[in-house]
């Protein structure tokens, strides 16, 4: 996981031949939406082998941001080839976290999924409040951009 934005995170804007975005209210069928987006358009980018790893990820972001974010989200997913970037953008002030594995928890899992499904993903705080947590699904191990990914939804 990273924390800082990454300035080689254009070098992957080649790859970017697609763009879905869609603005989520604090709803829990936010999070159904969100699947149903990414489904769509991952289907529509020839990514389909990707489709079910992003549609988990997605649901934990999305489920974290109307959970804690208090407000709508902003999800932008961006590909193109074997590789999506995803950015979720809340106005939540706070820092999600990687709980501890509690085999006996109810929850607190989410974050654990998204690490272990993403190439890469974050946390990077705009000027402008809130948070935009990011990942990376689908590049090749032998590219190595760790950290490369770092968001670009223009905040204002």
């Amino acid at each position: 996981m990273s924390l800082q934005h990454n300035s080689s995170a254009a070098s992957l804007d080649a790859a970017h031949e697609y763009v879905g975005e869609c603005l989520l209210p604090a709803v829990p069928t936010s999070v159904r939406d969100a699947r149903s987006m990414v489904r769509r358009e991952l289907s529509q980018w020839g990514a389909d082998d990707l489709i079910d790893d992003c549609m988990l990820i997605v649901s934990e972001l999305v489920t974290n941001a109307v959970r804690y974010g208090g407000a709508a989200c902003a999800l932008r997913i961006r590909g193109g080839g074997n590789l999506v970037h995803g950015e979720l953008f809340d106005p939540g002030a706070g820092a999600p976290r990687v709980c501890a594995r509690d085999m006996e928890a109810t929850g607190g899992r989410g974050l654990q999924i998204v690490d272990s499904l993403a190439e890469d993903w974050g946390v990077v705080h705009p000027p402008s409040g809130g948070k935009i947590v990011w990942f990376v699904l689908g590049l090749p191990a032998s590219v190595g951009l760790r950290s490369a990914a770092a968001p670009v939804l223009q905040l204002k």
